[in-house]
């Protein structure tokens, strides 16, 4: 089943820059961007954080890709059934880091790539860490076992916890190693990274036993101090059953 929700961007100097920057990005007609999106997907997540850092005025289109009732029109936007997805005017596309770098350099607004060559390349290389080597330990493993199987009445496998866990330390002490000393994952300036790394470790940080481990680490404890108050960290926060 899809549902939509047209979503315009607030006002915030984070975002834009400025308020009268985001009064010229306001002015975008609305449905200009549709993003096909899960509310509990991290990836989804990843798109709606760029969408909302670059002020882009978009609609969402809600697809369950796990459900029965998945409308069967959605495989001609993308062929395996998965989100996000977006639809720009006639042109469409799938794969996030696709989609999050088509956003950054399509629209105005400010830059989510970092200046130089050595930054855009440590920023691509932090996603390609996470997407490698932590969606599953984190995410899969730690969040989906000890947090969303419990809201859903599901019972944690504490050995899929356990390995989880386990599997989650080396990928942040690579994390704690490349992130840069100037205030963001991969530069001075927030980037694609930010965006790409916030819903898995937000996620992580929701069971008791990822907190704790994330103690270990204190640059990345003083990079998640900084990031976790922006409003497209908190805007986009899924709300699970209590």
């Amino acid at each position: 089943m899809a549902t939509s929700l047209v979503f315009q961007a607030p006002v915030n100097a984070r975002w834009s820059g400025s308020n009268a920057r985001y009064q010229q990005v306001a002015k975008m007609p609305e449905k200009n961007v549709e993003l096909f999106s899960f509310k509990f997907s991290v990836y989804a997540r990843i798109a709606r954080i760029v969408l909302l850092e670059k002020g882009i005025a978009f609609e969402t289109q809600e697809i369950n890709p796990f459900a029965e009732d998945a409308p069967a029109s959605y495989l001609d936007i993308h062929p395996f059934m998965r989100v996000p997805a977006i639809r720009h005017d006639d042109f469409t596309l799938y794969e996030t880091s696709a989609i999050t770098t088509y956003l950054d350099e399509a629209f105005e607004g400010p830059s989510l790539q970092p200046e130089t060559p050595a930054e855009r390349a440590r920023m691509r290389q932090v996603m390609a860490i996470i997407d490698s080597y932590g969606y599953w330990p984190l995410v899969r493993k730690v969040f989906s076992e000890r947090v969303f199987s419990p809201a859903f009445g599901e019972e944690t496998d504490k050995a899929i916890l356990s390995e989880g866990l386990e599997e989650s330390a080396p990928v942040l002490a690579a994390l704690e190693k490349l992130l840069s000393d100037k205030g963001y994952i991969a530069a001075a300036s927030y980037s694609l990274a930010d965006a790409h790394i916030i819903p898995m470790i937000d996620y992580f940080l929701m069971a008791p036993e990822g907190a704790v481990l994330f103690k270990n680490y204190p640059k990345l404890v003083r990079w998640w101090d900084r990031v976790k108050e922006r409003q497209s960290t908190i805007s986009t926060r899924p709300h699970l059953p209590t």
